[in-house]
C-alpha cells in the first residue's frame, strides 16, 4: 500500500503536535507532575519517471523525542525539574577528563625539554 504525499505530511505534522511534548498528567497527594520531551523531527519525499514512462513517488519520516524533565505543580506554585541524562553527563566527564590528561602529559613535556635546555646552557 502507498501512502500519497499529502497524507504522509498530514501524519507527520500530527506527529510532531503538542501531545508529543506533553505527556499525560499524573495527580497524587494533592501534586500534578506533567512530565515534558524535547520532540524533533524530519521526512523528505520525491517522486519521478522512469525510463520506461512508468512514474512512481516515495517518501520517509523519523522523528525523536527525549525526555527534558517535569512540570511540577503543587499548592499553586509550579517548579521545573529537568531530566538527568546520565549517558551524556558520563561523556562529558571522559571528556573532561581525556583533556585534563592530555594537557598534563603536554605541559609536562614542555617543562622536561626546558630543563634539559636550560641545563646545557649552564654548561657552557
Amino acid at each position: 500500500m502507498m501512502i500519497a504525499m499529502d497524507e504522509l505530511l498530514d501524519r507527520a505534522q500530527d506527529t510532531l503536535s503538542g501531545r508529543r511534548v506533553f505527556g499525560e498528567p499524573v495527580h497524587q497527594d494533592g501534586v500534578t507532575v506533567l512530565p515534558a520531551a524535547a520532540v524533533s523531527g524530519g521526512g523528505g519525499g520525491g517522486g519521478g519517471q522512469g525510463e520506461d514512462g512508468e512514474e512512481g513517488q516515495g517518501g520517509g519520516f523519523g522523528m525523536r523525542a527525549k525526555p527534558a524533565g517535569v512540570y511540577v505543580i503543587h499548592d499553586g506554585h509550579v517548579q521545573w525539574q529537568p531530566a538527568v541524562d546520565v549517558n551524556q553527563l558520563v561523556g562529558t566527564l571522559a571528556f573532561v577528563a581525556v583533556v585534563a590528561f592530555l594537557t598534563r602529559w603536554r605541559t609536562t613535556a614542555i617543562r622536561a625539554k626546558a630543563t634539559v635546555a636550560a641545563e646545557l646552557l649552564s654548561d657552557d
